[in-house]
């Protein structure tokens, strides 16, 4: 089926001109180039400010001035992941999408819906010329996924809305009214290599892992593939005296590493030791993760021999450092049921000719809690020589449950669905927290549709939810008072 035949077909029309568009975070140039000529096709006043956030303004519909006007908010950019084997540029490429039953999914790659859908359903408002809305404020802003610097950097004063929908929430089911902050972790540094030893060049892969978001999956257990390396690593290197000269793993700091490889030297006479070894390390790993990872896959190699290798003290403190290095739940909430509190993702690790690099994402909707985390991770890496740097800090979304805004959309969404939405908070970093700095009067709430797999190969947004949640948005601007 062709995506731009499904309904509601302004939405999905113009989701597909967005996937079009290749729009990584901190890349935005196209897509902010391409909502500028949005805003101009259809008459719309509009502004671009320093950072590159896109403000679009829609006057009422006539006999809907005195509603409260309506701020409507997406991010433009987009994760960019792609399974190995698909053969895919980011750079040049839209996104290949395809139907399936009564999904659409990323072909190989990620799709943007995340938040590409939530994009296309503010763009279906601002070009209709059939919807009843109040004045309408939308704001697109950059660099979401990577450090949410569109929503740090917004002044306060642009906006004039008394409400704002964000439409960056993954469940059908759920109003989001507040989530995590985050922090990144950076640790780098130099090691001194040394002559590889005589004997046999192995890469060792790790692939097939399940991967996700790093928030909003990050309680469901799932491997991640730089701890599932170093063990593999840590473990040979005790028992067959290995050396390793690359480690490769890991991609976006937001994302749950899906693979991982690294090239290592073995004694010529230790081959089948080590195959064997391989055999049983992925049997025990995969019994692990079973449930979770359900098609991981660990993979040895034989490639041309490495000249330089690290040197042995190095090699034993990044394998004490990354097994020590917290990675997934810290803490649940002891307030809200089943909601993380703190978390961390070892996200990605590269060492190789001399240098390395080590990125983590700290999550946590208690800033001091998300601190702590952070710092004992900075400690951690510091041990084996390390410069770690914490940075790009932003805070969380405190929830405020008894909010006109909160009890009119959770009013609203019973009546449509008879039923009772779940008003909660999540562990992602939605930038409502951010944006609630310079606008502190504006209350805020975010819903969407049901995505799955975010941030990961694969990802789909559910059609039929689509529409219940394209409903309930148009619902909303009409029903919203004062």
């Amino acid at each position: 089926m062709n995506i731009r035949n499904l309904e509601p077909k302004a939405l999905w029309n113009h989701f597909a001109d967005v996937n079009a568009i290749p729009r990584a975070s901190k890349k935005e140039d196209k897509i902010i180039r391409f909502m500028q000529e949005f805003a101009m096709k259809h008459a719309l006043d509009f502004l671009v400010d320093e950072i590159g956030n896109v403000i679009i303004k829609k006057p009422a519909t006539r006999g809907w001035e005195d509603k409260p006007t309506i701020a409507l908010q997406g991010h433009l950019d987009m994760v960019h992941q792609k399974n190995a084997e698909t053969m895919f540029d980011f750079e040049k490429e839209g996104i290949r999408m395809i139907c399936e039953d009564d999904w659409v999914i990323g072909d190989g790659t990620t799709l943007g819906a995340d938040n590409g859908i939530g994009v296309a359903a503010i763009m279906a408002v601002l070009s209709a010329d059939d919807i009843s809305h109040p004045s309408i404020e939308a704001l697109f802003t950059i660099d979401e996924e990577t450090g949410m610097t569109g929503a740090l950097h917004l002044e306060g004063g642009i906006l004039k809305a008394k409400f704002m929908l964000n439409l960056d929430t993954e469940e059908d089911t759920e109003l989001t009214i507040g989530c995590a902050g985050g922090i990144d972790v950076t640790a780098t540094g130099v090691y001194t290599e040394q002559v590889a030893m005589q004997g046999l060049g192995c890469r060792i892969l790790v692939k097939g892992l399940t991967g996700g978001h790093s928030g909003m999956d990050i309680h469901l257990g799932r491997a991640n593939a730089n701890k599932v390396l170093n063990r593999i690593l840590r473990t040979l290197s005790a028992k067959l005296q290995i050396q390793v000269a690359r480690f490769d793993g890991g991609g976006l700091r937001n994302a749950i590493p899906r693979e991982a490889y690294a090239d290592i030297v073995v004694k010529n006479d230790f081959q089948q030791i080590l195959e064997k070894e391989i055999q049983e390390l992925s049997a025990v790993l995969k019994s692990e993760y079973q449930t979770t990872d359900p098609h991981m896959m660990i993979e040895i190699t034989y490639v041309k021999t490495p000249g330089s290798v690290w040197d042995s003290s190095f090699q034993n403190n990044v394998f004490r450092a990354l097994g020590a290095c917290p990675n997934g739940i810290y803490r649940m909430s002891p307030e809200i049921k089943d909601l993380v509190q703190t978390s961390n993702n070892l996200a990605r690790v590269k060492i190789e000719s001399g240098q390395y690099q080590i990125l983590c994402l700290t999550r946590s909707s208690v800033d001091s809690e998300k601190m702590e985390e952070a710092e004992s991770i900075q400690g951690c890496f510091e041990t084996m020589g390390a410069q770690v740097s914490l940075t790009g800090s932003y805070p969380g979304w405190t929830p405020l449950p008894e909010a006109t805004l909160v009890k009119q959309m959770r009013d609203i969404y019973v009546k449509m669905f008879d039923s009772a939405p779940h008003v909660n908070a999540c562990h992602a970093g939605l930038e409502c927290g951010i944006l609630g700095k310079n606008y502190p009067e504006m209350q805020m709430i975010s819903f969407g549709p049901n995505i799955r797999g975010a941030h990961a190969p694969g990802e789909k947004v559910q059609i039929i939810s689509v529409q219940k949640f394209w409903s309930y948005l148009l619902e909303s601007l009409v029903k919203l008072e004062a």
